[in-house]
């Protein structure tokens, strides 16, 4: 092996869940349900608005059972305003004790009345009734309500103030009267309100989540529809999904099924013409093989047995690099996608490591097998038995094309944010429009008399794409010779700049 090194110029749950403990589980094992959560998000809002709802329909119940008293009220301060006089300077009511009757006739409330001078003075009624806050800011002839208490009891005052006389540069003088009463008949009809407004939705609410309950089951029917259809279908069918018979809503789902079938599909049929040609392949070797021991057993001429056995071993060899190769394309195709088994490694060491391995294979097809290696380290990330299988079977590969006398050439270069693997030969090279093709399993180009099972590159193309490499095949630009252009296998690695080596991974 000759040993050509470049210069410097190379390198570069549900409502029913919330009253009973669930189980405290890891959140990938947890399986929600649709059915349960839309029913939570329906229901909780639901069952947190009723409450709300019966206290705005109590203080709504409140403000109605007011109004009508308040008229009421309002109607007795206006009489007995109209009742009060000033004669002579002095005030006088004219409120005969039948009226004063009328007024505190009350089956259920008690009624108070309050007649006040101008200083305060006591006129007529309950003495005890308390004045109105802030006697100023009221205006004489409007009715004014207010609550209040009297004797720890709580009552409702209507309350106007009166105006007696006036004088020129004085104030004029008020009177003050005031009808009030206690709060039993407000409060029964506040609740006589609720009573019917709330009885009825005790039993509405039930209706309202049993038909809750029935809309979503019926809503999620299509699911179940789907499932039971998805379970009918014999394990072998992977036609697609029929999407007319779905909602909307369920389409994509339907849809990234069909997708995920189709694929399965393709790789069933991919495993099946695998398996198939695997199949042909291995019956060539073991056929001749038999045939070769079934002659050697009824020759009796020892140089007769000595050629069958020769091609028996030829046979086995071929059948045994048949296995190899399917065994190390399965390998390549099972591989972690996510990088996990990927170190940090020398490209041209482990290069360097390939090429010795077949240099005494070259000194058998007589091929001058070369490395060159840059002077530093080119540092990939990648694993280093699939990266070595990869460049075993280009290496093999270029040693069966060239001819005696050729040559073969591993390079290894690092170019811009690139690490690049070149292996060129001598041979006849390879037509523009089997390129495409050579990578593809069991593929042999017409014409081609080397031997082989035509999954060495299939290797190559698996391994380079779970490292994220590309591969181009191109003509050797080294060979002038017309019939013989050569081939130049050239992978592209990323390259890991800044990256530096632990000596154990060297």
């Amino acid at each position: 092996m000759k040993d050509r090194r470049p210069g410097p110029h190379d390198q570069a749950d549900s409502v029913a869940n919330w009253f009973e403990p669930a189980a405290v589980e890891p959140d990938e094992k947890i399986q929600h349900s649709l059915f349960g959560e839309i029913l939570d998000w329906m229901l909780a809002p639901l069952l947190l608005l009723w409450p709300m709802s019966i206290a705005i329909t109590y203080l709504v119940a409140k403000s109605i059972a007011n109004q009508p008293f308040d008229h009421t009220l309002e109607d007795s301060v206006t009489v007995l305003t109209q009742q009060v006089k000033e004669v002579d300077g002095k005030l006088v009511k004219r409120l005969p004790g039948s009226a004063r009757d009328i007024l505190r006739s009350d089956d259920v409330d008690s009624v108070y009345f309050q007649i006040l001078g101008q200083s305060g003075n006591y006129i007529d009624g309950d003495r005890d009734l308390p004045l109105p806050p802030d006697e100023g800011q009221y205006r004489a002839g409007i009715v004014n309500f207010r609550n209040d208490n009297l004797h720890g009891t709580p009552i409702r005052v209507a309350f106007s103030y009166v105006i007696l006389a006036e004088a020129n540069g004085d104030q004029p003088r008020r009177a003050l009267v005031q009808v009030a009463e206690t709060l039993d008949k407000r409060a029964q009809l506040a609740n006589e309100i609720i009573k019917g407004v709330i009885l009825p939705q005790f039993i509405i609410l039930p209706i309202v989540l049993a038909l809750v309950w029935f809309a979503l089951a019926r809503g999620l029917s299509p699911l179940a529809q789907l499932q039971e259809r998805i379970r009918a279908r014999p394990s072998d069918d992977l036609s697609p999904i029929d999407s007319g018979q779905v909602p909307e809503e369920i389409s994509p789902l339907v849809r990234s099924l069909n997708d995920m079938l189709a694929r399965l599909s393709l790789s069933i049929e991919m495993q099946k013409r695998f398996i198939a040609d695997a199949a042909h392949q291995m019956k060539t070797p073991l056929a001749g093989m038999r045939m070769q021991s079934e002659l050697a057993l009824r020759q009796t001429d020892q140089d007769e047995i000595h050629r069958s056995l020769e091609q028996l071993a030829k046979s086995s060899e071929a059948a045994t690099r048949l296995v190899n190769q399917l065994l190390s394309l399965a390998r390549a195709e099972n591989q972690p996608q996510t990088g996990s088994q990927f170190v940090l490694l020398d490209l041209s060491e482990l290069a360097r490591g390939g090429v010795q391995d077949w240099v005494q294979a070259s000194f058998v097809h007589r091929i001058d097998l070369g490395f060159e290696q840059p002077i530093d380290p080119v540092i990939i990330s990648g694993n280093p038995m699939m990266l070595r299988e990869l460049l075993s079977n280009l290496i093999d590969n270029a040693l069966r094309y060239a001819p005696p006398g050729g040559s073969v050439t591993v390079r290894v270069r690092a170019a811009a944010e690139h690490a690049i693997v070149e292996v060129e030969d001598t041979g006849p090279g390879i037509p523009q429009g089997e390129r495409l093709h050579i990578f593809e399993r069991f593929y042999r180009i017409l014409g081609s008399n080397t031997e082989g099972s035509g999954l060495g590159l299939a290797i190559v193309r698996e391994i380079a794409q779970q490292h994220g490499a590309e591969v181009d095949v191109l003509n050797n630009p080294r060979c002038a010779h017309p019939k013989l252009p050569g081939s130049l296998f050239r992978l592209t690695f990323p390259l890991q700049t800044g990256a530096a080596l632990d000596k154990n991974e060297r």
